[in-house]
């Protein structure tokens, strides 16, 4: 669920929210399942789309105009109608959106190449391994971040000899998707030598995305 709306005031840690509409307070406790809502908040700061951004819009548009036979044009016209919909946007262009409308842009093409196992040329893939949507689909849908190929669930920290990772909380650890060959090879040479070979971030994810990648159990807490 999104909901959209001003920042209204804002002191030490705490801050207040004029949303646009009234919320859904039944709807938002019954996804909740009983337990206090999980928010992510993304600032609008005025600023506009960074040329990295388009670059790798782009490169997304023509991987999937190659994969599928459409032309680019049409590809873009219907990313641009998915995040719209997804997101409750309004028409926009990707000369002059914000920051926050291409990051959601980006979002909804890499989302739609994992569920639909589009194939990433060698030079659209080599932007991705640092940027953080890129990472949690990897993640996700299984795919080694350097790679590509059928991959497992990496630990950045040692989760340690003896311990039971279903009763250990993960919530301070960090994640990366790896194929086989990846994960032994940074097993090999050294998580640090192997982070900065191949110019990765590993990632920490929420109680929410922890939980719908498996990750953890009873020992895991919500933060």
């Amino acid at each position: 669920m999104k909901l959209f709306g001003e920042l209204d005031q804002l002191s030490g840690n705490q801050l207040k929210i004029k949303l646009h509409d009234d919320a859904p307070i039944y709807r938002m406790s019954k996804l909740a399942n009983g337990r206090k809502p999980a928010i992510q908040l993304d600032i609008e700061d005025g600023r506009t789309i960074s040329p990295d951004q388009r670059k790798k819009i782009w490169a997304l548009i023509r991987d999937i105009s190659e994969w599928n036979g459409d032309v680019p044009q049409y590809i873009e016209d219907l990313m641009k109608s998915y995040t719209r919909e997804i997101f409750n946007l309004e028409p926009y262009s990707l000369s002059n959106c914000s920051v926050t409308i291409a990051s959601y842009t980006i979002e909804t093409i890499l989302e739609f190449c994992f569920r639909n196992d589009v194939p990433f040329s060698t030079r659209t893939w080599d932007m991705l391994p640092n940027d953080y949507t890129a990472e949690w689909f990897c993640l996700r849908f299984r795919k080694c971040i350097i790679c590509g190929k059928h991959a497992d669930i990496a630990h950045y920290e040692a989760v340690g000899m003896g311990n039971n990772r279903r009763k250990i909380s993960h919530a301070k650890f960090h994640f990366m998707a790896l194929c086989r060959i990846h994960h032994t090879e940074q097993h090999t040479i050294g998580v640090d030598k192997f982070l900065q070979k191949y110019h990765i971030k590993p990632i920490k994810l929420n109680y929410e995305e922890r939980k719908k990648l498996r990750i953890g159990g009873k020992g895991d807490g919500e933060s």
